[in-house]
């Protein structure tokens, strides 16, 4: 009979994997670090503390305090809304407010701008960012809602409690993860985005280091701005796991299996439906009917098959081998990371994380010069933007990944094993099976995140490459808006079935 332990335990094979995964992923650090030390210590001080670093952290400073807590307050009052009220259509209000996410932020930008074309600075910034990421909040938020045991409520209210104080007391606690890692991942948005801010010329960190990209191509200026911005990063994700701490708001006990009585909004159901309805169109009507004013204007000139499927054929052949590349990828980190309860384990998780919380400018960059430097054959090949989309993209991966192998019965490998298979058979016949939906859905989401990756692709893709996202931002920097409409609109259709995943997922979570 096969262990139990050798049965779980991660071979030497996938432990090596995992490790190669991990020193990858310190590629974009180590290049920042060997930058600022081939600098020096004086250089680097100058480069840092001048006037225009000071304008772009109070830019990105500025940004962050303004646009998380509107995301939060948006994201928290429409879940509220939908899931505890019973505001018309609240069961299509649901997938409605996931589908911002569908919109790249890049094309939000370009909706709006094309409405108001003097819109730009920092309440501009505000404006896109909130209406392209508040469902980072949102989704998290509604599903935490739908699973929390209303009799804790109930009894609140049975206790004389009023709505206001049951809410803040009860249900706001509750949330308290929702917004915290939404709150992470909006201000990881806001530190990494460049296509949506440039359009509206609104100066950050990113726009800052692309520009500097473009004039003097890897020079001492652009790294340091990287490594203010790597600081930043790290600073986001201590700061988020501090307040975070270990508090945890779990019920014991199955509970009730039960949703709550949804609130009877009476009188106010009317502006509580103009409140949804004016969201909708702020969030997905300004920029589908940005794409549908351009597609009237140009009518069919604008849709040239011949470039259109160009784009929209090397788009999905990036988007597919990287999607597949990243899965596998995913898999001996998860493997490990569900297979091992050790310090080791953590840290090999947790170092993934860390790098994909960086902008992917800075991963272009470390990746343009380590090519550049030792590996020249690769340099503008497609194994270089591969590699830069594994490591951006890698833990959305690695969620879906992980949670699909922690949900193989161990039983299941260990009577395999007993039963004179290999671990390799084991792991292709039992394993491999039992978590392929878990790992489609890795492949779906890493496929769309490089449909609609912009930045790392404007600096790796190698010459002749025009994706859909290449050929939009190209066009409509031309301010040629009605010839980049067709391909914003092919983008967001690409991104909803997705979106769509996203969704339904978040419902599972909460089982239902």
């Amino acid at each position: 009979m096969v262990s139990s332990a050798s049965a779980i335990r991660p071979g030497a094979i996938v432990t090596i994997a995992a490790l190669l995964m991990v020193a990858a992923t310190f590629v974009p650090l180590g290049y920042i670090v060997s930058t600022l030390v081939s600098t020096g210590w004086h250089e680097t001080a100058q480069l840092v503390f001048r006037p225009r670093v000071a304008e772009l952290l109070r830019n990105t400073a500025e940004l962050v305090v303004l646009t998380v807590p509107i995301c939060v307050a948006l994201g928290i009052g429409l879940a509220w809304i939908v899931e505890r009220t019973d505001v018309p259509g609240a069961a299509w209000w649901g997938p409605i407010f996931a589908a911002p996410l569908a919109v790249p932020a890049f094309v939000n930008s370009y909706g709006w701008v094309s409405v108001i074309p003097s819109l730009h600075g920092l309440w501009a910034g505000v404006l896109v960012s909130t209406v392209s990421y508040f469902p980072l909040v949102y989704l998290p938020a509604a599903a935490t809602l739908r699973r929390l045991d209303p009799a804790v409520e109930e009894s609140a209210r049975a206790l004389g409690s009023g709505p206001v104080a049951v809410f803040a007391r009860i249900v706001l606690p509750q949330l308290r993860l929702a917004i915290l890692g939404g709150g992470l991942l909006i201000s990881l948005h806001l530190l990494a985005e460049y296509g949506a801010f440039a359009m509206i010329r609104f100066d950050t960190f990113t726009t800052a280091i692309f520009q500097q990209y473009q004039s003097s191509f890897a020079g001492a200026a652009g790294s340091t701005l990287s490594g203010v911005l790597v600081v930043l990063c790290l600073v986001l994700l201590a700061g988020e796991a501090t307040v975070r701490g270990r508090a945890r708001y779990a019920r014991i006990g199955g509970g009730a299996q039960r949703g709550a009585n949804r609130i009877r909004l009476g009188l106010t159901k009317i502006p509580m439906f103009a409140l949804l309805t004016a969201a909708l169109a702020a969030t997905l009507g300004v920029p589908l009917w940005t794409i549908g004013r351009w597609l009237k204007i140009g009518g069919s000139a604008v849709w040239n098959t011949t470039d259109i499927g160009e784009s929209l054929g090397q788009t999905i052949g990036l988007a597919a081998t990287a999607a597949v590349i990243t899965t596998l990828c995913a898999f001996p980190v998860a493997w490990v990371a569900v297979r091992s309860t050790s310090r080791f384990a953590r840290i090999i998780e947790g170092a993934n994380y860390i790098t994909s919380s960086l902008p992917g400018i800075v991963i272009a960059l470390a990746l343009v010069t380590v090519s550049i430097r030792w590996l020249p054959a690769l340099y503008q090949t497609a194994a270089t933007i591969l590699a830069a989309y594994t490591l951006m993209f890698l833990p959305r991966a690695l969620v879906s990944v992980r949670a699909g192998l922690a949900q193989v019965p161990v039983g299941l490998e260990e009577a395999s094993q007993a039963l004179g298979k290999s671990p390799a058979a084991t792991f292709f016949r039992v394993t491999l099976r039992l978590t392929a939906p878990a790992a489609a859905a890795a492949a779906a989401m890493a496929f769309v995140a490089v449909a609609t990756e912009l930045t790392a692709t404007l600096l790796l893709a190698p010459n002749g490459t025009n994706t859909l996202a290449m050929q939009f931002w190209q066009l409509s920097g031309e301010l040629d808006y009605a010839a980049a409409a067709p391909y914003a609109l092919i983008m967001i259709i690409v991104s909803v079935p997705v979106t769509y995943l996203l969704f339904t997922q978040s419902r599972k979570a909460a089982g239902l």
